[in-house]
């Protein structure tokens, strides 16, 4: 069993291997027994695990073992949560377009409307872009941004601010055309 830090967690590349070997099936059980779908349930350890590694220097733990069980418990009711979004965006998409006599037309405008959006988002300055997508395509909260990010979660709402503002702006131009 490994011994548990009060502090900033110290972990080097052995370390790593051993709490990834004594943990990830642990995390797994978790993932899994909430999604009942191997290969999500693997991508998501893989994601924690990445994610403790690529944090290793900026985490204070008292518990490897409650952080990771936490981390994947926190992570499966993220995916339930967006896949139960996309699921009412789909039923509802489809709703529109059953009840709709011009939903081809519609549909038409909607993905090049969707398109002008991508070619503006890729525009933006990098990190506002990364911020952007983090909120409105991965659907995290700023708070998740700023952790995974390591910047303040104000600094999250003025990116996201920037971006929506210049999106707008950039739109409706488009729109003028």
């Amino acid at each position: 069993m490994l011994a548990e830090t009060h502090h900033t967690l110290s972990i080097n590349r052995d370390t790593f291997e051993k709490v990834y070997h004594q943990y990830w099936e642990k995390v797994y059980a978790v993932c899994y027994n909430n999604i009942r779908d191997v290969e999500v349930a693997k991508e998501m350890v893989q994601d924690i695990f990445k994610s403790l590694w690529e944090r290793r220097e900026e985490l204070e733990l008292e518990n490897i073992g409650h952080y990771l069980i936490r981390s994947a418990k926190y992570k499966t009711f993220e995916y339930i949560r967006n896949k139960t979004t996309r699921q009412r965006l789909d039923e509802f998409n489809y709703q529109g377009c059953v009840n709709a006599s011009n939903c081809t037309e519609e549909q038409v405008l909607f993905n090049d409307l969707k398109e002008n959006v991508n070619l503006l988002v890729d525009t933006l300055p990098c990190q506002c872009k990364r911020v952007y997508k983090m909120s409105r395509e991965e659907g995290l909260s700023n708070k998740e941004i700023a952790a995974k990010l390591a910047i303040s979660e104000r600094a999250v709402e003025y990116h996201i601010t920037r971006a929506m503002t210049t999106l707008k702006q950039k739109l409706a131009i488009f729109n003028k055309k």
